[in-house]
């Protein structure tokens, strides 16, 4: 029970990541909202199986690209449970295209939802973190989002977690010492996004990792719940790869 009481918003939990993350936390003892904005079923399944394992859970459908949404779901959290612990920015897209076919629509798509939308939902909960005296934001990046070899040739993806890498340290800054602000770069791991990919990319993904092959979304949830939990506590600022080796090479 590391996170007996806590009150904990995981965006796009629906499924893959988020999903894991939520379930991870509410057997932990957390309080989770469980955040989708497409993937209804999926998300009502999560928070069906989260009470009959005995958990709280809420569901909330926002896209996260949008302002008044997130102010919504955080406004239903808080008048729900009282209060916002942890924020896990997980909610993300990736349209697999090359640079010279990928289009401004796209472009502004991906930047929205997986940067735009952790920037609002972390200055949505910021203010009541700092009212409570402790508050712990975690960003889900991506290895793609590092300096080190990828495979991955989605141009705009890259770019929006590598925002999120700079948005990590730069709101870590800004909210110490009060909020603990970090972030995990994900290698490959068995999702949607990775589904969709070619089997000559996904080959290339494996071979890359020291560990040769992919990973799983309960692993990363486990990185999480560490961050989550008291025992990260003078940790901030942090960038976390969990990739498998991913790029050592």
């Amino acid at each position: 029970m590391r996170l007996k009481n806590k009150v904990a918003i995981v965006t796009g939990a629906g499924r893959g990541i988020g999903r894991a993350i939520v379930m991870l936390f509410a057997q932990e003892g957390a309080k989770v909202v469980v955040n989708y904005n497409r993937s209804q079923k999926e998300a009502s399944m999560v928070v069906e199986e989260i009470r009959k394992m005995g958990g709280e859970a809420l569901m909330i459908r926002a896209d996260v690209s949008k302002a008044d949404e997130v102010k919504s779901m955080v406004q239903k959290t808080v008048e729900h449970f009282g209060r916002v612990d942890i924020l896990v920015n997980n909610a993300g897209m990736m349209i697999p295209t090359s640079f010279l076919e990928s289009t401004e629509e796209n472009w502004d798509r991906t930047i929205d939802v997986n940067l735009k939308g952790a920037y609002l939902c972390s200055k949505e909960v910021a203010p009541i973190m700092l009212k409570q005296g402790e508050g712990k934001i975690i960003n889900i990046s991506s290895i793609s989002g590092l300096a080190e070899r990828s495979a991955v040739a989605c141009v705009d993806y890259v770019v929006s977690k590598a925002g999120m890498i700079g948005l990590t340290r730069a709101l870590a800054v800004h909210l110490g010492p009060t909020i603990n602000v970090n972030a995990i770069c994900p290698g490959t791991v068995e999702t949607d996004i990775v589904a969709s990919l070619d089997p000559e990319t996904k080959k290339l993904m494996r071979d890359e990792s020291l560990l040769k092959r992919l990973g799983k979304p309960e692993e990363i949830a486990y990185t999480a719940l560490f961050l989550a939990s008291n025992e990260s506590d003078f940790i901030t600022g942090e960038i976390l790869t969990v990739a498998g080796g991913r790029g050592m090479r």
